[in-house]
């Protein structure tokens, strides 16, 4: 369930020196795709759950990891191809297909989570503190005036220890190893909002397409990991 890791290590792009203004119209756009990108991916989890992606099959305890490695992959080829024509519509296409396809990979979590009898609840307060959480760490990425830029790091670091720990997870299904990888992601991720919107109002990332890539999986991801524990938490089968 915790597998929404993939991409953000190279959705980071080569700092530029740019114009107050540039820095401005990059923000602007990358809020703005950021928003349209929400649509794709609310219709790729309600297909998604239609379908019942990752429903164990009849006599199974887990849905099978082959299918979802695969489709992991293909998510992985996609956002090497958004990085790739970054600088044209095609790769605007790309990304919101991207967003599509992470939405059906998100409706396996909603799936889970909707089997409360409480799980709207836990989707909508999800959904708030992901609200919460990317206006904070927006804003002190925006008004903070110390350059972060050194902790990419060990942001880096931190991210390649999730994502290989996520993927060992899809077959070992440990669950305090999962609740472990929730708790880290959410950390991790936050701070890279804060690393991620200050390269763009310092003009560290010039290109929006980039620019909501990064973003757009750092929410994916403290989205997530944050109804996975709500839903292990605060879920009620009654």
């Amino acid at each position: 369930m915790n597998d929404n890791f993939q991409g953000n290590a190279y959705a980071r792009a080569t700092p530029a020196i740019t114009t107050l203004d540039t820095r401005n119209r990059v923000l602007r756009n990358t809020y703005w795709l950021l928003a349209l990108s929400m649509i794709p991916t609310v219709a790729g989890a309600w297909i998604g759950l239609q379908l019942g992606l990752g429903t164990p099959a009849p006599g199974q305890t887990h849905a099978s990891a082959a299918p979802l490695m695969l489709m992991f992959i293909f998510m992985m080829g996609l956002i090497f191809a958004i990085q790739r024509f970054r600088n044209s519509a095609l790769g605007v296409g790309l990304l919101l297909g991207f967003t599509f396809l992470e939405g059906m990979w998100l409706s396996i979590l909603l799936g889970f989570v909707l089997a409360f009898s409480n799980g709207v609840a836990l989707i909508s307060l999800a959904f708030g503190g992901t609200a919460i959480t990317f206006a904070a760490m927006a804003t002190i990425g925006t008004v903070v005036k110390r350059d972060l830029s050194g902790m990419g790091r060990f942001l880096f670091v931190g991210l390649i220890v999730i994502v290989l720990a996520s993927i060992a997870n899809l077959f070992l299904h440990i669950p305090a190893l999962m609740l472990t990888i929730s708790v880290l992601a959410i950390m991790i991720f936050s701070a890279f909002l804060v690393f991620d919107v200050q390269r763009v109002v310092n003009g560290g990332e010039t290109n929006y397409v980039s620019a909501t890539l990064s973003i757009y999986l750092d929410l994916i991801n403290i989205f997530s990991n944050l109804l996975m524990l709500l839903g292990i938490f605060g879920g009620n089968r009654d």
